[in-house]
């Protein structure tokens, strides 16, 4: 059947980037069949400039004229009137450079004030026309990709950053820990250490990796828009999900990681004619107590006098400046806002998800004495006509009903496809078929299954750590990652950045199984689904939320050489491991991480087979495989491979395991990408084979191969 044919888990591995060392543009494989390579995407892929570094000067003006801005304290009551209808951006985009460097295109509508041209209010409809383009960083950094996939690695941008300061912060921790411990030793190397250490290394108390993440962004000129809009953001539909404020500053949605009010200060008025402040969006998250949220229609407490510690009770009186003038002017000139509601959420590391729910319109203000006897001032907003149904009061973080138990479940063919043999069952469901069918023509395997012409060599030698390893500076699987850890502990342990390959401790190693650096081996940690599809056949979702650089599976089957696979021309389930012709650039394929260090005794064995660009082994997970054999192919995946050696050095026997490029919600489709180079496949006449994409991405390339 096509439809089984669609469930292709070809030869493929390493996913390329586009010069970042790490799973944000983690969005293609690095071969296809026979270790063949798209040259139009390593094209691509190598046209992306770095950004220049950004000056602070905006951000500088911005605070001035905050400062700048006195507004009245009196009562205000107004009521407007006004109407705004939100329009589908149809224009045609155009290109703009700045300093020689060509910018993203922006489409005509997107909002922004029109230069010196009032807005009209009062009247049946209210357009917000673009004037001048302001530059912004939706820009040649990102090429030509669609709107949706500049935000997507704008947040995986963020998430290495983040990762990184994770690992930094960790490390930090480990480094006081093991002093605290020395101190303790009555011998005089301990006592000079303790003496020795900074006030930084001796603190043990958490930092802001967020924080950190997007300051390194904002000196990189890495926000993708940089400039505050009015109305929508490209590329953020109704429903998009942040997993925490600093997420929406990265992008540009909401610039503020802790304000709730966002505006464009007196510095945009040089260009506009408006009366500014005005606001460009709220974010509703509890923190005022006298915020009254019915969805469609919100009464929005003003920012200011309440209490930071956590009580959320108004200390003093609110002010009508800055984000308050903001509201009340954006109610008098009809600019609508964008809304923002948080919720929480364990799964989290913000312990939030904040959802975008569309544009309002301040439809009148006052000001009145608050439930702790001041001042407040208060804007009601309303929900603008036209838009997606907003899904905020239902499960806010899916689109559907997570089920709580096997009874719950629509469709289901098989409780557990593994047989127990995961510590997770992985049921099946079918509401596609007629009558519905469960998964067959397989055998269920935990790990890999080594074929009799294949002998696996011995276990190297491992770190001589006791119980976890924690100071990479002394472990010797560390040294061999490029002297760090390549995971933090965070969410039971999450890869930091895509490498060539991941050295983690073995057998031999004098660590434990809860060590951070086998986290690859502790099995499935998500629950996990395999569904029938109308045209893909089988694909799989979680029912968990995955944090980025999760792992999610290995991919299992017959581990055997490639030369014997040459005449199973129809099967769709043999992954070639090529990392070793990924790192040596061979066939065309794009080394991942440029500068990354693999130990010179190690890459020194394999000098004879420098010209070779076919991988020797493979796994074929035709008749036997796991969960992996299941996962479709995407355009723009939300999974990347990986490369792991944790018994052996050899490269060319490297496990094989798939992780989170994204920050997934649950009930989304896991995908990757196959890696086919097109007409890259040959039929048993050595005819081009070809076949459909129907992954539905916005740059999806229409052929599978």
């Amino acid at each position: 059947m096509v439809a089984e044919a669609l469930e292709v888990v070809h030869q493929h591995l390493m996913v390329s980037t586009r010069g970042e060392k790490s799973a944000e543009s983690n969005s293609s494989a690095a071969n296809g069949v026979k270790g063949a390579k798209d040259p139009k995407k390593l094209e691509e892929s190598k046209a992306s400039p770095t950004p220049p570094r950004r000056s602070s000067a905006r951000i500088q003006a911005l605070q001035k004229a905050e400062k700048a801005l006195n507004g009245p304290n009196a009562k205000v009551v107004k009521e407007n009137n006004c109407q705004i209808d939100v329009k589908a951006r149809k224009g045609k985009k155009r290109s703009r450079k700045r300093g020689g460097e060509e910018s993203m295109p922006l489409e005509e509508e997107d909002v922004l004030p029109p230069k010196k041209k009032p807005l009209a209010c009062g009247k049946d409809e209210v357009e917000v026309e673009n004037g001048k383009e302001e530059p912004d960083n939706a820009n040649g950094a990102f090429g030509d990709k669609s709107d949706f996939l500049k935000v997507k690695e704008t947040i995986r941008l963020f998430n290495k950053h983040y990762l990184q300061f994770v690992q930094v912060e960790e490390k930090r921790c480990g480094k006081a820990e093991a002093e605290r411990i020395d101190a303790k030793k009555p011998s005089q190397k301990a006592s000079k250490s303790k003496k020795g250490a900074t006030p930084e290394d001796s603190k043990t108390t958490a930092k802001r990796p967020d924080l950190k993440a997007i300051t390194k962004m904002m000196g990189n000129n890495e926000i993708l828009y940089s400039e505050k809009r009015i109305g929508s953001i490209p590329g953020i539909e109704v429903g998009y999900q942040f997993y925490s404020r600093a997420e929406m500053v990265a992008v540009g949605f909401h610039s503020h990681w802790l304000n709730g009010i966002d505006y464009m200060g007196q510095s945009y008025a040089k260009a506009y004619n408006y009366e500014f402040p005005v606001a460009v969006a709220i974010v509703l998250s509890g923190m005022y107590e006298d915020d009254l949220d019915n969805a469609e229609d919100v009464v929005y407490t003003g920012q200011g006098g309440h209490n930071l510690t956590g009580d959320k009770r108004q200390i003093r009186d609110q002010k009508l400046e800055r984000g308050n003038l903001a509201l009340k002017n954006c109610a008098e000139q009809c600019v609508p806002v964008r809304v923002i509601r948080g919720h929480d959420s364990s799964s989290s590391y913000s312990g939030k998800v904040y959802t975008y729910d569309g544009l309002y319109k301040v439809v009148n203000h006052w000001s009145e004495t608050g439930i702790s006897g001041f001042k407040v001032f208060k804007f009601r907003l309303r929900r603008l006509d036209g838009q997606p149904t907003l899904t905020t009061n239902q499960v806010y973080f899916t689109n559907g009903r997570v089920p709580q138990s096997i009874a719950e479940i629509r469709g289901l063919v098989c409780e557990d496809i593994t047989g127990g043999q995961e510590d997770i069952p992985i049921p099946a469901t079918n509401v596609v078929d007629d009558p519905p069918v469960p998964p067959t023509g397989f055998t269920y395997c935990k790990s890999v299954k080594v074929a009799k012409n294949v002998k696996l060599p011995t276990n190297a030698t491992g770190c001589k750590c006791k119980g976890s390893c924690n100071d990479p500076t002394t472990c010797a699987c560390a040294l061999r990652n490029g002297s760090d850890f390549p995971y933090v502990s965070r969410n039971g342990g999450r890869l930091v950045e895509a490498k060539d390959v991941v050295f983690e401790c073995g057998p031999k190693c004098g660590c434990g199984p809860g060590c951070v650096n086998r986290t690859s081996q502790k099995g499935l940690r998500y629950r996990l689904e395999v569904f029938r599809t109308a045209k893909k056949g089988w694909a799989v979702r979680s029912w968990d939320f995955i944090p980025s650089g999760a792992p999610v599976c290995e991919y299992t089957g017959i581990l055997g050489r490639t030369e014997d696979m040459d005449s199973v021309l129809e099967n769709n389930y043999i992954f070639e491991i090529d990392c070793l012709q990924t790192i040596k650039g061979l066939g065309g394929r794009e080394r991942r991480s440029q500068d990354g260090e693999i130990p010179e005794d190690i890459l020194n064995k394999y000098d004879d087979q420098s010209s070779e660009s076919v991988p020797e082994f493979c796994i074929d997970a035709g008749s036997t495989g796991n969960i992996a054999r299941f996962i479709n192919h995407c355009c723009e995946p939300n999974l990347f491979v990986q490369c792991v050696l944790s018994t052996h050095d050899d490269l060319r026997l490297a496990r094989v395991m798939l992780f989170a490029a994204d920050n997934i919600p649950p009930l989304q489709e896991l995908t990757y990408d196959y890696g086919y180079a097109l007409d890259s496949v040959l039929d048993s006449d050595g005819k081009i084979k070809q076949m459909p994409c129907y992954c539905g991405a916005a740059d999806c390339r229409k052929r599978l191969f």
